[in-house]
């Protein structure tokens, strides 16, 4: 490559600068916040629900995560929380919601390939390395709490 034709590309690089628009990054860092805020909000109104009902503490974390992962993946089913991640990015994508609509999108994307090639093949696309790295990692860490750090 020439030292003109780098030149040119720097030049055009320059000029296409003026004409890019700019990412909104003050304006997306705040809906992810608020949004994400709202999800935790709804969480935590749930498990407390559960907890003034009379639930054992315990349950009642179990009862909020079920809950929490049956609504995102009912509002991406609705197709609402694919609008959402869309406008929240990661405020709707991190909470354990987020989790719920990366396994339902690509399931209901495939549906028409059938159920065992379509909806349970493509539903554990994403999931699939989060529960195997999320096991594996829990075997390590029992193992080390159980030889290395219980004496």
């Amino acid at each position: 490559m020439t030292k003109a034709n780098i030149r040119e590309k720097e030049a055009y690089a320059v000029f296409l600068e003026d004409y890019r628009p700019r990412r909104p990054i003050v304006r997306n860092i705040i809906l992810a916040f608020f949004v994400g805020g709202l999800i935790c909000t709804a969480g935590q109104v749930v498990l407390t629900y559960a907890i003034s009902g009379g639930m054992p503490v315990q349950h009642a974390y179990a009862l909020t995560s079920s809950v929490m992962v049956f609504a995102g993946a009912f509002l991406t089913g609705i197709g609402v929380y694919d609008k959402l991640g869309s406008l929240a990015g990661m405020g709707a994508a991190l909470p354990i919601t987020g989790f719920a609509n990366s396994v339902v999108s690509p399931a209901m994307e495939y549906k028409r390939e059938g159920f065992v090639l379509g909806v349970a093949a493509r539903m554990f696309q994403v999931a699939g390395p989060v529960i195997v790295y999320a096991s594996l990692t829990a075997t390590v860490v029992s193992i080390l709490r159980l030889y290395v750090f219980n004496r």
